[in-house]
């Protein structure tokens, strides 16, 4: 089986059991998918955030997702034990496509390493 075959049959099976959790009969996409996982990231559980820190949380996400790719490295947590991360290596520049496929290896491979949270 190819590769990109293989991330999508992944992500679908991803994609449907988060759905069931969380999206109240409906099918999540891959922003509501990264966003859970910056909620998750931030643990600080769900709360009500501004839209500065839904920002952030995709950012902390989006960090988190690509740090296995050598993108992003965890590098604090401030004060108020939100996470920090630095840019290592320049994202390549990708069309939108390409960069859809990125994101869900990216959230493939996370739920790969943290089995319990599906």
């Amino acid at each position: 089986m190819a590769r990109d075959e293989k991330i999508k049959i992944q992500w679908e099976a991803i994609q449907n059991n988060i759905s069931k959790k969380f999206g109240g009969g409906e099918k999540m996409d891959l922003d509501a998918i990264v966003f859970l996982i910056g909620i998750q990231e931030l643990g600080k559980g769900y709360q009500k955030f501004g839209k500065d820190e839904k920002l952030n949380i995709i950012h902390i996400a989006i960090c988190k997702l690509l740090e296995p790719f050598g993108y992003y490295e965890f590098d604090y947590f401030d004060d108020e034990g939100w996470p920090h991360y630095k840019a290592i290596e320049e994202l390549p520049n990708l069309k939108s496509g390409e960069q859809t496929i990125l994101m869900k290896e990216a959230v493939v491979l996370y739920f790969e390493q943290n089995e319990s949270l599906i």
